[in-house]
């Protein structure tokens, strides 16, 4: 069974920048489309961005647009979320998510679309 894991996350002030990476050792990751979800306290999950198996398709959430950037590089094995412009409301727990896919199509940031979870990795923004 896939398993995703998620790093890069830590604290950081504001308007400062991290990158997480997600991977999933043992496994070919091109052949899944990947999400990246979070999770702030007290809040429901929200999709943040995807890319599509072959990095033809990104979307990003509205509440992140311009200031995050997904991608991936399939020869690492790795989805990347690289975040500027950090602010406190960006603080959660940030989840990677992979959906099992057989042709190359539009990305989801939809979490019921996710056919396997990584457990996360915090991310706190604060002076």
């Amino acid at each position: 069974q896939l398993q995703l894991v998620e790093s890069g996350g830590g604290l950081v002030q504001p308007g400062g920048s991290l990158r997480l990476s997600c991977t999933a050792p043992g496994f070919t990751l091109d052949l899944y489309a990947i999400g990246w979800f979070r999770q702030a306290p007290g809040k429901e999950r929200e999709g943040v961005a995807c890319i599509s198996s072959m990095g033809t398709s990104i979307n990003h959430a509205v509440s992140v647009e311009g200031r995050f950037a997904i991608s991936r590089d399939n020869a690492k094995n790795t989805v990347y979320l690289q975040m500027n412009s950090l602010k406190p409301e960006d603080t959660a727990v940030y989840y990677c998510a992979a959906d099992r896919v057989w042709v190359e199509a539009m990305c989801k940031m939809r979490d019921y679309d996710m056919d396997y979870w990584g457990k996360g990795t915090l991310v706190t923004v604060s002076s």
